[in-house]
């Protein structure tokens, strides 16, 4: 991916390091200054306006950021951990083998390589290249990143390998033989399209991709299923499945179950709700459920997951629930379903994953984890606790999918390097710890607490605090504060090397907050923050700052602030609404432009979590925290970074360029990175990353903790 990114140092760029000068603000072409927003041509992705200002402020972040004495040190500190052959690896059985994706640094775009899988476990495995994505790329002048692999084995060594251009969403779909080592010639093969594909059988594959004009969603994903048979033109296979327009999307997947192979086709109306269908002989058997609930298969039995209440079968299912009756009783118009899992009032279910005989759970209370087998014996379901810790972030995947008992673990904590653990369901006593990270930080002198804040309306805000041992009562400290609170994603403790060499090592305290639109204690908690009640999620990471400060951890001057996506709109708003709780900002990816956001890229495909802006109501509710709407040049807001990348398809860079762009125009101290691939990740390759986050890090303790030399702070410039 790349050649590695040339480091500045020297004496020179030592002068630079405190500077605190904005970007220049932004001029439209001619002929595009008139309407209500000047900065509109900057939507243009590609237009040459557009990247020659993209160019001018990377340029300008250059010479004023990366002259930091803290970022020339990051930079190799982060690129080692990045390029480290002992990070853990990603593993599946196919057939006779277990594959991985592997990146290093003499591998920046990554081999996909295989071993025996009687190899897995027994020291040090020798692998054999499948694919060199390096030797391809060079070969066909692509910037080619792995997007992953779909297999028929053990039936047949063919596979249908994804490739996206720059780390991009939308993918490349190429037919690849194993056996052979090559791409098959006149196999199947798609251009750049979102979707996905999946195999019926050696000849025909299920598609859901751009098949032209009429085929794709308002959000730009596809809503057609077809079924493709080999040898015959895309336009010519049969439609199985249409969506609607206005639908987020269609598509189709499979797994292989002992019970044969499963197709599945999901219809999303809304980003949490659609319909589901099992494919059958070429005809979609419906699943007539709650269109909010989640399937899923194992064997002979049919598991929903719930997102809101539901009363069936004399029985009141509540919201978090996983509900399991037999897939054939259920197509029969039955609904005596038992309950698997009941959330706790402060709990939710993280993780269901179906093995051959068992299935795993992971589920969370009070954001502390806990694993268990379920077993399905003459009809009743009984659990078997695993032990973990109760700050570990747990993840299982299970290693021949539904063909075998065999998953890996993946157990990690803040200040515990993960580790990956090859375990059999039901025998407890074989376990194989396969790979662990070496310490890349002193841990020795740090610790981890669990606090709470009290948001606005007095719901308990839990968060993680981690720092010195003694921060906090010894505070006040340069402290980074993360957060997201939406999709119901929820922020776990896990091993962080990036965050323990740039921010822990140097004395920082970090801090993970669990906001409401987050995923911690199910869907309730989730629902709190949706559309209307947005500003609670804001409420709760403004409490989260505020605790910190009564609590004497940090000060405002001290206390720097990041989130990526959605994430980064969370400290935008942050900043816009309370300027004098923050140091300094880091917005990644974001969104800013809550006016337009559903008319880029993917956008229309959030409604359901924003609210739409054309229906004057819901406008009403989503305009007090648009960032770019929200923007005052009378306020004194703290120093912030936007980053992006041209290559993100699905959370549009026009939304980072427009509000530097107007910060700048107001005056404030506002810099932009745009990485030029690197998709919604924001980077690529490990050259990328180390650069990202180097500038990231170095940004917010340079402003937090003061500039590492005596070096005089140039003279801020004022934005025209």
């Amino acid at each position: 991916m790349g050649a590695p990114v040339k480091m500045i140092a020297g004496l020179a760029a030592l002068l630079l390091a405190a500077c605190s000068a904005p970007v220049a603000a932004a001029s439209a072409p001619a002929g595009e200054r008139e309407g209500a927003d000047p900065h509109l041509w900057l939507e243009q992705v590609q237009g040459r306006e557009a990247l020659d200002w993209v160019g001018a402020q990377n340029e300008r972040s250059r010479q004023q950021l990366e002259g930091s004495p803290r970022f020339a040190a990051l930079m190799p500190q982060l690129r080692e951990v990045l390029d480290s052959p002992q990070r853990l690896p990603q593993l599946q059985q196919i057939g006779a083998h277990v594959y991985n994706f592997w990146r290093d640094a003499e591998h920046p775009r990554g081999l996909w390589r295989r071993i025996p899988a009687e190899q897995l476990g027994r020291g040090e495995p020798a692998w054999q290249t499948v694919l060199d994505l390096d030797a391809l790329a060079r070969r066909e002048g692509e910037n080619w990143v792995w997007a992953g692999a779909s297999c028929l084995a053990p039936q047949t060594s063919r596979c249908l390998v994804f490739l996206s251009r720059g780390g991009a969403d939308a993918q490349v779909l190429r037919e690849f033989d194993t056996a052979r080592g090559d791409f098959v010639a006149d196999g199947f093969a798609l251009p750049e399209s979102k979707g996905g594909a999946a195999w019926v059988d050696a000849d025909t594959i299920s598609v859901s991709t751009d098949f032209g004009p009429g085929s794709m969603t308002e959000s730009g994903y596809p809503r057609q299923v077809r079924l493709w048979t080999r040898g015959t033109p895309l336009a010519q296979a049969r439609r199985v499945f249409e969506g609607r327009e206005r639908d987020v999307g269609v598509w189709t997947s499979a797994e292989s179950t002992p019970q044969g192979r499963r197709h599945w086709v999901e219809r999303r109306s809304s980003f949490f709700a659609g319909d589901e269908y099992l494919l059958v002989d070429g005809r979609l058997q419906h699943l007539d459920k709650p269109a909010d609930a989640d399937a899923q298969l194992f064997g002979e039995q049919l598991l929903l997951r719930l997102r809101s209440d539901w009363r069936t079968g004399g029985r009141q299912h509540p919201a978090g629930a996983l509900i399991a009756m037999p897939l054939r009783d259920f197509l029969a118009g039955k609904r005596r379903f038992q309950t698997l899992y009941a959330p706790p009032s402060r709990g939710a279910l993280q993780q269901v994953l179906p093995l051959k005989d068992r299935l795993l759970l992971i589920s969370m209370e009070e954001v502390r984890q806990s694993l268990a087998e379920w077993r399905l014996e003459k009809g009743r379901w009984q659990a078997q606790p695993v032990p973990t810790d109760p700050f570990e972030s747990l993840s299982v995947s299970a290693l021949a999918g539904q063909q075998g008992n065999a998953y890996l673990l993946t157990r990690s904590s803040f200040l515990s390097p993960s580790r990956l653990v090859l375990m059999e369901a039901g025998q407890p006593q074989r376990q194989t710890e396969l790979r662990r990270l070496p310490d890349f930080f002193d841990a020795s002198g740090l610790e981890v607490s669990q606090l709470q804040a009290r948001s606005r309306d007095g719901t308990a805000v839990p968060y993680f605090v981690v720092g010195p041992r003694g921060a906090l009562a010894d505070g006040p400290r340069p402290t980074l504060l993360y957060g997201y609170g939406g999709f119901e994603i929820s922020l776990k403790p896990a091993y962080n090397a990036l965050v323990g060499r740039a921010w822990l090592a140097q004395g920082g305290v970090y801090v993970v907050a669990n906001l409401r639109g987050g995923g911690e204690f199910g869907p309730r908690w989730h629902r709190a923050a949706q559309r209307e009640h947005r500003q609670r999620s804001y409420d709760d990471f403004i409490a989260v700052a505020e605790d910190l400060q009564r609590r004497g951890i940090t000060r405002p001057q001290q206390l720097g602030i990041m989130g990526g996506s959605l994430g980064g709109m969370l400290v935008s708003v942050a900043m816009q609404q309370r300027p004098e709780l923050f140091g300094a900002v880091v917005s990644q990816v974001p969104l800013t432009d809550m006016r337009r956001y559903h008319r880029m890229l993917a956008g229309a495909s959030w409604i359901e979590e924003y609210g739409d802006p054309d229906i004057p109501e819901q406008w009403a509710y989503i305009r007090p925290y648009s960032p770019y709407h929200n923007a005052q040049a009378g306020r004194h807001y703290p120093p912030v970074l936007y980053t992006s990348s041209t290559r993100d398809d699905r959370v549009h860079p026009g939304h980072a360029r427009k509000m530097v762009a107007r910060l700048a125009q107001q005056g404030h101290a506002v810099w932009y990175w745009e990485n030029l691939e690197g998709g919604h990740a924001g980077a690529a390759d490990s050259s990328q990353q180390a650069r990202l986050w180097a500038l990231s890090y170095s940004f917010l303790m340079d402003r937090l903790a003061g500039a590492p030399t005596a070096a005089p702070a140039a003279p801020a410039a004022v934005a025209r």
